[in-house]
């Protein structure tokens, strides 16, 4: 018998309840959430991907409807805080704030967009998730309607200017459209334009560069 076998010849199990842990459970359920679907977010295949016992499942949480309401917490403390948070950085002018939305929701990895997608295709089939989604849709776009009114927007015309920003992103993302780099850079003058009605300024061009297109992104 080996160092890695047991008494009857098998290979043991390589983790216990004592060597996983919530977040284990968490992270794996999020990458099942996203790779699979919710309907592949199931006790047994969480236990055969972290090679541990199905009960140690029960030492974190009641159900599997406590970690799919875990899932929706973290998504909900993760996305939509990170973004909403963004909102509210101080920034000299309206292009600089939105280049620090834009950092956020792109490059810096604190919004994650394929959680984003997964939760959107739950919530079509759950509509307590629909709820929440709806929630959190509504509180990204009062976000970014404060964020336009703070610089001076009239409050209607802050409000539809966060639904362009908003919905624009959102219908990018999912159209996935494989732009090169070079091609998003060259556009980035006339989205910060067309979006807040001021024409950015070299540094404003910068800081977008910076935050979005920099060579660690590309």
């Amino acid at each position: 018998m080996t160092d890695t076998e047991t008494s009857d010849g098998t290979k043991p199990r390589g983790r216990g309840p004592s060597r996983t842990s919530r977040e284990d459970w968490i992270r794996i359920a999020l990458d099942t959430l996203i790779s699979d679907g919710v309907d592949s977010v199931k006790v047994l295949t969480l236990a055969e991907k972290l090679e541990c016992a199905r009960s140690s499942f029960y030492w974190f949480f009641k159900n599997r409807t406590d970690l799919l309401n875990a899932l929706l917490d973290h998504w909900q403390s993760t996305n939509t805080k990170a973004l909403v948070d963004s909102t509210k950085r101080p920034a000299d002018t309206i292009n600089l704030a939105l280049v620090q939305v834009y950092g956020i929701w792109v490059a810096d990895g604190s919004f994650d967009t394929q959680l984003d997608f997964a939760i959107r295709d739950w919530a079509r089939r759950s509509g307590s998730v629909r709820r929440a989604l709806d929630l959190s849709d509504t509180a990204r776009v009062d976000a970014l309607s404060d964020m336009f009114e703070r610089y001076g927007y009239p409050r209607s015309e802050a409000e539809t200017r966060a639904r362009i920003t908003y919905f624009t992103q959102i219908g990018y993302d999912a159209l996935d459209q494989r732009e090169t780099m070079e091609t998003r850079a060259a556009r980035g003058w006339d989205y910060l334009y067309c979006i807040t009605g001021v024409q950015p300024t070299e540094v404003e061009m910068t800081a977008l560069r910076n935050a979005v297109w920099n060579d660690d992104n590309a």
